[in-house]
């Protein structure tokens, strides 16, 4: 059971309006958690321009929603989970590579070296070592990735925790068991 009041888009006025019309604008519906998040409009407009942000960074969206996956699945966030795992259809991840990534994982060598390092960035709570920069660097991957992918990893603990902490009540298709 949600904690939060949810706000109707319906009702809402002003900046919330427009918040929630720039959600439905990008996703066809207004999700619970960004009606729960709007119940401060600073709280969704920073989670929209942070994900705005970053879909403009050279990680593609498959690998985004990959990592979104292997966050959530490490925080045990069935909200976000459910979410990804539709996302992650609609970018065009198949179903095997939607399991994969929630544990951390990709039949790509590059993209499960990505997704590993992601796993312990959340694991290591942000300190990792040169070993394990290392590894993903061995796979490709520069500065520019590195930052992208922490930055990722960070936006995503954002979303599992507030939807821990609002009891957002899941409205996407349950995930699939692992």
């Amino acid at each position: 059971m949600s904690s939060f009041t949810l706000v109707a888009p319906e009702t809402a006025a002003g900046q919330t309006k427009e918040l929630l019309s720039a959600v439905r604008g990008k996703l066809g519906l207004v999700p619970n958690m960004t009606r729960a998040m709007v119940r401060a409009p600073a709280v969704l407009d920073a989670y929209l321009q942070m994900s705005g942000a970053l879909a403009k960074g050279a990680l593609p969206a498959k690998v985004r929603e990959q990592i979104a996956l292997t966050v959530g699945q490490a925080n045990e966030c069935d909200y976000c989970l459910a979410a990804h795992s539709t996302l992650g259809k609609l970018v065009g991840l198949a179903p095997e590579q939607i399991l994969a990534a929630r544990t951390g994982h990709a039949a790509d060598a590059s993209t499960d070296a990505l997704l590993a390092f992601a796993k312990i960035v959340v694991e290591k709570r942000g300190r990792v070592d040169v070993d394990d920069q290392a590894r993903v660097r061995a796979a490709g991957f520069g500065d520019e990735a590195i930052a992208e992918i922490v930055a990722n990893v960070a936006l995503n603990l954002f979303t599992n925790y507030f939807n821990h902490v609002a009891g957002t009540q899941i409205d996407f298709p349950a995930a699939p068991a692992l």
